[in-house]
């Protein structure tokens, strides 16, 4: 993505309460707040534009992040409509300054914002499908920069459901490739800017060690990816069949030994040198 100025306005003073947010040279406008200050986030001149919005929360079922997307001619009164919904617990909303956005246009962005957050897989989409537009190829253009606008504000707003563990930039630069072994099984994994990518292909030891009783946390991680066949029994390991991100290089490698385990001595580069040591050069 390109540099960019970000000008945040709080309101009230307060980050985590309400506030505006805008990229230099953009005529988009974010305005976000806590579902407890409902109110008073719809009582902005901004709601009574066009829009797509965005409440986020945990999914109940799940307790993962969840998100629901969503397009209206009035956000103001659309979003009245979800009070019924439980799950979320704050609302984000982009509206464009010169107000050329049509029904078209918004449509069209939270069709492609859904399939975004479920290809990123970083929260659950509570809604099942967008609505979708089909655009002229000029609009469609121009939608793809402001979507692209989006994705820079959501993430310095809190809202994380569409950013990619690794992004295309990343992809296309080459990166130190770091492996973590324990007796026949290695996973390899690069360094993101949340933790640690495990790659799909990886192998994790098949039992836990006793000590992982001591760390309740790595069971239940093991243990969840597994129940979601994330990582799968094959040829006496467990195989990731995805990439999975995680939070810490040490929270991958415990999950991968199977219990504790320090991640700046456990990742490797291919000449042998560990986390901490790369890290103290």
């Amino acid at each position: 993505m390109p540099t960019a100025t970000l000008k945040i306005f709080l309101a009230f003073g307060d980050p985590k309460r309400l506030r505006t947010a805008e990229l230099s040279n953009w005529t988009g406008k974010a305005v976000s707040g806590p579902r407890s200050e409902f109110d008073k986030v719809l009582e902005r001149e901004e709601s009574l534009s066009p829009g797509v919005y965005f409440l986020t929360g945990i999914d109940p079922k799940s307790n993962k992040q969840a998100i629901y997307i969503g397009e209206a001619e009035c956000v103001k009164d659309r979003i009245k409509n979800h009070l019924d919904k439980d799950f979320w617990n704050h609302i984000t909303f982009f509206i464009s300054k010169d107000e050329n956005l049509t029904k078209a246009h918004i449509r069209y962005i939270e069709g492609r914002l859904i399939e975004v957050a479920k290809l990123a897989g970083r929260a659950v989409v509570m809604n099942n499908q967008g609505s979708g537009s089909k655009l002229p190829e000029s609009d469609r253009e121009d939608m793809e920069v402001f979507l692209q606008k989006m994705q820079q504000v959501l993430p310095v707003l809190g809202v994380e459901a569409f950013v990619s563990a690794i992004s295309q930039e990343q992809r296309e630069t080459k990166r130190e490739l770091l492996a973590c072994k324990i007796k026949n099984i290695i996973a390899s994994g690069y360094l993101t800017p949340n933790g640690l990518l495990v790659l799909a292909g990886s192998h994790a030891v098949l039992k836990e060690r006793s000590s992982a009783k001591n760390y309740p946390g790595v069971l239940t991680q093991r243990r969840k990816l597994i129940e979601e066949k994330d990582l799968v029994e094959k040829d006496g390991s467990l195989v990731f069949e995805r990439d999975i991100e995680f939070s810490s290089p040490s929270a991958a490698a415990a999950v991968i030994h199977g219990g504790s385990a320090n991640g700046l001595i456990s990742w490797k580069d291919s000449e042998g040198k560990t986390l901490k040591e790369l890290e103290n050069v």
